[in-house]
């Protein structure tokens, strides 16, 4: 009985998240394939308050997570955009996405879709500017170039249409997948075992409440998607909703993994300012969603809990449910499949394995993929995601690879 209850539990939420989920897939394809990154640095290289809210107000629809956002922030970087700016990118990026604030309307309502991303802007804003006048650039920026942008010109539509749902509906998935199913899982559990009453003494100190979600939050890992399961939950056991938000925002934003990377790329000071202002700026608008918004708007329907979840299972959201599973299903087999294939890749004087350390997900992976197929000698470069081994063949010497994958945001060792 109690195996049934938690099904239904996590049916219900994965019902009510898998239509907006798929809709957010298909347009960060879009979003990924139609939106050239060299257009995106123009308008990233200067210092001041302008490039900052630029950068802050591109990153807020772009799905990527808090990993996946810094080999993009890396090379945005590389050519051309401030330490400013990227700083922005950096903190509005992982906070929200198209996928995660129609997911957040799903489960948690429109007043929560609505503050999410006036809340990264706010914060990436307040960090990018802290940024440009405590951390600035010590030399200038790299004009952008626009070879990538003749080649996109050369694609047809049906090409770029069809990159659009392989990235989309398959890059996506593989970076954000494991993460999605965490956070339903723990959505499910906390919701099942986490008795009501555990929850009645913190609901009286909200702000006390909220550092401890940020001291939860910050160091693990979770996308900005699959917070929102886990916030619903914490709600629905009698946590306001302003310490929800502070789950949303902080969670996805900063782990330990980003922030060691961030404290390479960007400097100690600009790494330490980028934490607060995730942490500042997340208290202080749950502060406000507790105390000077109306309750009422972020009320959750009771037919929301899992004893209801039966009843609530339209044909249409089954479906996209079906849908996001056999995505996930196929990921992860053939993330399996990928690891036992590079277990039996033999050594020759052609070819040779390097660890690398550092990578999370797909967009970290297809990094270090184009920084070592760039240099001249490599034939082919694979990468495998689950056991940080990167293959590379060719005559090339291994202080040029090493150099390109640092360079790339990644340590790396000979394997």
């Amino acid at each position: 009985m109690q195996y049934q209850h938690i099904f239904h539990s996590f049916l219900h939420i994965l019902n009510e998240m898998s239509p907006y989920v798929l809709l957010g897939f298909l347009i960060a394809g879009l979003l990924h394939v139609f939106v050239n990154e060299d257009t995106l640095t123009r308008h990233l290289s200067g210092n001041g308050w302008k490039s900052v809210v630029k950068a802050a107000a591109i990153g807020i629809p772009l799905p990527l997570c808090s990993c996946g956002v810094l080999p993009t922030a890396v090379s945005l970087r590389r050519q051309g955009a401030s330490k400013a700016a990227t700083t922005s990118f950096l903190i509005a990026t992982p906070q929200t996405g198209v996928d995660s604030i129609a997911a957040t309307y799903s489960l948690l309502g429109l007043p929560f879709a609505l503050i999410r991303p006036i809340a990264a802007l706010t914060g990436a804003i307040f960090g990018g500017v802290a940024v440009g006048k405590l951390a600035p650039d010590k030399d200038g920026n790299k004009k952008p170039s626009a070879s990538s942008i003749e080649e996109s010109k050369k694609e047809s539509i049906f090409k770029k249409l069809k990159e659009s749902i392989r990235y989309g509906f398959f890059d996506m998935i593989d970076s954000m997948g494991k993460w999605l199913v965490i956070g339903l899982v723990i959505a499910t559990l906390i919701t099942i075992f986490v008795p009501d009453s555990f929850f009645v003494g913190l609901r009286q100190y909200p702000l006390v409440a909220m550092i401890a979600v940020v001291l939860i939050a910050v160091p693990m890992y979770i996308c900005a998607t699959g917070s929102i399961p886990i916030a619903m939950s914490l709600m629905l056991k009698g946590l306001s909703p302003g310490v929800a938000f502070v789950m949303l925002m902080a969670g996805p934003a900063a782990n330990f993994a980003s922030i060691l990377i961030l404290d390479k790329t960007q400097g100690r000071k600009a790494t330490a300012i980028y934490v607060c202002s995730v942490i500042i700026t997340a208290i202080a608008f749950g502060l406000v969603i507790d105390f000077l918004l109306p309750s009422s708007w972020f009320t959750i329907n009771a037919a929301t809990d899992s004893h209801s979840a039966h009843m609530h299972m339209g044909w249409f959201e089954t479906v996209c449910s079906i849908v996001l599973g056999l995505l996930l299903l196929f990921s992860f087999v053939k993330k399996f499949i990928s690891k036992l294939k590079f277990k039996n890749i033999s050594q020759t004087d052609m070819t040779k394995t390097y660890k690398i350390e550092g990578m999370n997900c797909s967009h970290c992976r297809a990094s270090v993929e184009k920084a070592i197929a760039s240099l001249q000698g490599v034939d082919s470069v694979e990468v495998d995601l689950s056991s940080g081994l990167a293959t590379v063949s060719g005559e090339i010497e291994d202080h040029k690879i090493t150099e390109a994958v640092r360079l790339a945001g990644f340590d790396i060792s000979i394997g």
